[in-house]
């Protein structure tokens, strides 16, 4: 149905070292490899610079958040490499806002290098080894679509690809594609008995955004084994970055366990042909969905 709209989109997936540097190097030069290839839309994994340093409390990590502005030499190197290549470049970092205030941010920066917005991670976790709430304020931006050069996107974070509502909020507002900088792996203690099942969840929930809204999606997580002095386990970073259609079909997907750079062309207008097939907003009852402003529905109140 419709004439074909093509575009590539590229996913960098990559294991950290404690020197930001290399990290931050090893990514521009991913990139580069990226748009050899041909790819339009390239996306980093969440925190691409640095450590995974969530896994402890410490102040002294707060020294690695970056102020977003002019002075910025990541973003200034960044915003050139997005201009030379024609290329829009999804940029995740730890960001400061002000004193006292961090967000755990994506910056995307549209093809001539401009940056076109910033997304700030909405819904924060705090569980073992993943200490957000000590580091990031929650976002108050909402959710965001980025009119790029070659597509409409949207930006969520690592813990928002677990939420509908953040996915169906941003479909809703045009997005074609749903981009999910992630950092998300196994304790080595519940691998055993967990790890199936909690890749499987995280893989089959990104799978069902895509087929819920008619949208691409595209998860990009890190891979490798990082673990901080303090720590007796660390966390196994579970790779596996992929990019599905709309159907919630797998195009390309990463290993577990190496580095990866991954690509694969999209037609948008697969958009249109499964939102008539499948029409889910066309059919949405929204005068029937106030309880999902609730909490929780208790029916004796």
């Amino acid at each position: 149905m419709g004439n074909k709209n093509i575009l590539k989109i590229g996913l960098i997936q990559s294991s950290c070292v404690e020197d930001r540097e290399v990290n931050f190097k090893k990514t521009l030069n991913s990139i580069e490899q990226l748009c050899d290839a041909g790819a339009n839309i390239i996306s980093t994994q969440e925190l691409f610079s640095s450590l995974y340093f969530c896994q402890i409390q410490n102040t002294e990590f707060f020294k690695w958040a970056e102020e977003i502005n002019e002075k910025n030499e990541h973003i200034k190197v960044l915003s050139k490499l997005s201009r030379k290549n024609k290329v829009v470049i999804i940029a995740s970092l730890f960001e400061k806002r002000t004193e006292g205030i961090y967000h755990n941010t994506a910056i995307v920066f549209d093809a001539d290098g401009s940056i076109i917005g910033l997304y700030r991670k909405m819904h924060i976790p705090d569980d073992p080894h993943f200490n957000e709430k000590f580091y990031f304020t929650p976002g108050d931006l909402g959710y965001k679509v980025f009119k790029t050069k070659y597509a409409p996107i949207g930006v969520l974070i690592c813990w928002d690809q677990w939420y509908p509502e953040s996915a169906r909020i941003t479909s809703l507002m045009g997005a074609k594609i749903l981009f999910y900088p992630t950092a998300i792996g196994w304790l080595p203690s519940e691998k055993k008995k967990l790890g199936k099942k909690q890749y499987n969840s995280w893989e089959i929930i990104q799978r069902s955004h895509a087929i819920a809204n008619g949208v691409f999606v595209a998860s990009i997580n890190r891979t490798g084994y990082e673990k901080f002095p303090e720590l007796n386990e660390g966390i196994e970073f579970w790779g596996s970055s992929f990019i599905c259609d709309p159907y919630g079909e797998i195009i390309k997907k990463a290993p577990v366990n190496k580095e990866a750079l991954i690509s694969a062309e999209i037609d948008l207008s697969m958009i249109e042909e499964k939102r008539t097939i499948w029409p889910f907003f066309r059919d949405r009852r929204i005068d029937s969905y106030q309880g999902i402003l609730k909490r929780f529905i208790d029916e004796k109140e």
